[in-house]
């Protein structure tokens, strides 16, 4: 017998869990079909065990490096069984934690592969849900007044370069190692590509990048991607920018590639390679045929409340492109619940989204960067200031990196903020709250930031962009 809800989630990842308990907080009957586990990619292949993995490394860095700071001690060695072991503790903890909010929020769970039915018998409308389990059970059939997407997205595969979990690994399989390579081959220099050298070399694995841009973290600020570079060359891993692979050999355990650098091929040859590359929407098998929605290169096309072209069916998250953060698929969901239940939402602005690279250092960002701001023909104000000539940044032992703050010079609106060095993904919530008040560099420079913290950069990157320099 098919069940009737007000809303139907197929995807229980960040977007769809949080827009699931706004949705119940709303009274809506809900539900939610997840093919895998709730929490989805960013609690079970992303966000979570990634930074865990990074603050392991962290630590084991940190412990190598103690005698900077007096503390002489010998790190035996690594025990990556128990780092495997921490990160998949810690997932656990928090998968228990998003499974106790459904159910205190009486939200229902359907396992299976949710699919969206043409008009039929329940339904004038596309948008019955027919949940298929692995099971040889009948099909459950949901009625839904509303669907919601949020089926997530999966690592981008390379034609040339296809995922065999042995040498050739996505950052899913990544996850999985059960040992640390010798070496490794990453291929793309963006944020998941980043993350995994930094974390690599850290872990004392030679790490080569291959990035067909010509540099790295190319969506950042430019100075960004100089400052990032510089580093992690000191850290000793090989970057090549502006570069290609032409072929690859896998053998004895290894695999080899020729990368072709400024019309010049060169091989290299490492014991695992990781293809970082992007991540696909998951659009395939869920029964978009089954309406008039549209789809371009891959992704839901959607209304700024997340309405397809069928009204009464909503989509979130990876699976609509964008910005592709947990944070934002959040966001998207609950403006998009609050949509249906005519609570009239703001729309999402996306210059107001924070961006973190959870590398070493770290990097975050919010806004325009200097070429885009000059490329919109805004009159620009700049202020820069360096970690170094913060006390705090001092103190922790790493003070490289900068706070780099655009403004437009006419109307004193702040347009971007950039950030590279010690402990920037927290302090960039700073930088968000002052783009949500519209706020300007001489507020910012205004503002008592307690000393010695590491906040204090923002009063010295506002004073900079003011010409009244403080401390430099």
């Amino acid at each position: 017998m098919a069940k009737e809800y007000d809303l139907v989630i197929i995807g229980g990842g960040t977007g769809g869990y949080v827009a699931a308990i706004r949705a119940s907080q709303l009274g809506l009957k809900t539900a939610i079909v997840e093919k895998n586990k709730l929490g989805g990619t960013c609690l079970h292949q992303g966000c979570i065990p990634t930074k865990t993995l990074l603050k392991s490394a962290e630590v084991y860095r940190t412990m190598k490096e103690s005698s900077d700071y007096g503390v002489l001690t010998k790190v035996e060695k690594l025990d990556f069984a128990k780092v495997q072991k921490r990160k998949s503790e810690i997932t656990e903890q928090l998968y228990q934690g998003v499974q106790m909010l459904i159910k205190k929020n009486k939200i229902d769970v359907y396992n299976g592969i949710g699919r969206i039915m043409g008009p039929s018998i329940f339904s004038p409308l596309p948008g019955t849900v027919s949940v298929e389990s692995d099971t040889n059970q009948e099909n459950e059939m949901l009625i839904p007044k509303f669907v919601l997407l949020a089926t997530g997205s999966k690592p981008r595969e390379l034609p040339s370069l296809p995922f065999n979990k042995n040498n050739i690994l996505s950052s899913d399989d990544m996850l999985q190692l059960d040992h640390l390579p010798e070496s490794i081959i990453i291929v793309g220099g963006g944020v998941i590509g980043l993350e995994w050298a930094s974390m690599l070399a850290d872990f004392d694995v030679q790490v080569t990048i291959v990035e067909a841009s010509n540099r790295l973290a190319p969506h950042e600020d430019e100075e960004i991607s100089k400052e990032i570079t510089q580093v992690f060359r000191k850290k000793g891993i090989q970057i090549l920018t502006k570069a290609m692979i032409t072929d690859s050999l896998e053998k004895d355990n290894q695999i080899t590639v020729t990368v072709e650098q400024n019309g010049k091929k060169t091989e290299f040859t490492a014991k695992k390679m990781l293809v970082s590359v992007g991540r696909a929407a998951n659009t395939e098998g869920i029964g978009l045929e089954n309406t008039d929605i549209d789809i371009n290169n891959g992704f839901i096309q959607v209304n700024e409340f997340y309405q397809t072209k069928e009204s009464h069916i909503y989509a979130i998250g990876d699976c609509i492109g964008g910005m592709q953060l947990a944070h934002v698929a959040a966001r998207e969901g609950t403006i998009a619940v609050e949509h249906m239940a005519n609570q009239d939402p703001e729309p999402l602005n996306y210059h107001h989204v924070p961006k973190c690279t959870y590398s070493f250092p770290e990097i975050a960002s919010i806004g325009m960067t200097e070429k885009e701001a000059k490329n919109k023909n805004f009159e620009l104000k700049i202020g820069r200031f360096p970690f170094k000539a913060i006390g705090k940044a001092l103190i922790t032992g790493h003070p490289s990196g900068f706070v780099k703050l655009i403004a437009d010079a006419k109307t004193n609106d702040l347009l971007g903020i950039h950030m590279i060095g010690p402990h920037v993904t927290d302090l960039i919530s700073e930088a968000s709250l002052a783009f949500v008040l519209d706020a300007t560099p001489d507020e910012m420079a205004y503002t008592i930031h307690p000393h010695p913290t590491l906040s204090e950069i923002f009063s010295e990157a506002s004073l900079m962009a003011e010409g009244r320099p403080i401390h430099l």
